[in-house]
């Protein structure tokens, strides 16, 4: 199958990195919750086999995760919020959680990874606009409990397309980790999601039958550097709007766009 790539379809790339760097700037919503839809609308559009829809999103978001990851780490470095020692131990369960979920993801139909992204664009839409935060209930595990819930936010979040960011946050505040370290621990985490995920998806789709062109397994790079490129470039912007906007109600304007979005997901 030969797709081809049309200015019309850069340009929607070039806005879905725009919109995705920019609302995750300003809000700290996951890119990959406002990637993953938009991809699965655009892949549509360009005819790819229905079959790997969610497969081809899904793992391009991700891929887009291994660059903005990075970039947000070393800012977030740099002020020194990074928690290194609690990132080297949650590390393995990450690679091993992200690995098993990419060959999860290859296993089960697009259309069901369409309904549990959907519900979980649900969910993330209710948390936002209830602006729900756990409250601290323990230090952090030891190094099995947390290998354990690495990988299980490793899992979840390649099946969902994230860096994890919407998982690990909640579940650092819990550990009585303060928001800006758990912020910051939570983009170094997404690295190696998001390396092991791409990486894995990549090989167990590379001898899929009707593969777009332009496509490495199921990642379809054009998409990703565009978006990455984007994202970069407009992040900083808004986080600086952050401090002008009134993100209050930001916030809940993009949750009931979240849940409507995730409704479409189930019923599309």
């Amino acid at each position: 199958m030969l797709p081809e790539i049309t200015i019309q379809i850069i340009v929607f790339y070039t806005l879905t990195g725009f919109f995705a760097g920019l609302v995750g700037g300003m809000t700290g919503l996951s890119g990959g919750v406002i990637i993953v839809p938009i991809l699965h609308f655009l892949f549509m559009t360009q005819e790819f086999p229905l079959n790997m829809l969610m497969q081809l999103a899904v793992t391009t978001s991700l891929a887009t995760i291994i660059v903005t990851s990075l970039s947000a780490t070393y800012m977030h470095d740099r002020k020194g919020s990074v928690l290194w020692a609690p990132v080297r131990r949650i590390a393995p369960g990450l690679l091993i959680g992200a690995s098993l979920g990419a060959l999860l993801a290859d296993f089960v139909s697009s259309g069901v990874l369409r309904i549990v992204f959907g519900l979980f664009e649900i969910l993330v839409g209710i948390q936002m606009w209830l602006n729900f935060k756990p409250k601290a209930h323990s230090a952090l595990p030891g190094t099995l409990g947390l290998v354990s819930s690495g990988f299980g936010i490793g899992l979840l979040s390649t099946l969902m397309g994230i860096g994890g960011g919407t998982l690990t946050v909640p579940f650092l505040l819990w550990c009585n980790i303060n928001m800006r370290n758990a912020v910051a621990v939570s983009s170094a985490c997404g690295f190696p999601i998001a390396v092991a995920a791409t990486i894995a998806l990549v090989i167990v789709g590379w001898n899929e039958e009707a593969i777009p062109a332009h496509s490495l397994g199921y990642l379809y790079w054009p998409a990703a550097i565009i978006i990455s490129a984007m994202t970069i470039l407009f992040a900083p912007l808004g986080a600086r709007l952050a401090h002008y906007l009134p993100i209050v109600i930001l916030k809940r304007i993009f949750s009931v766009l979240l849940v409507m979005v995730g409704t479409q997901m189930l019923v599309s």
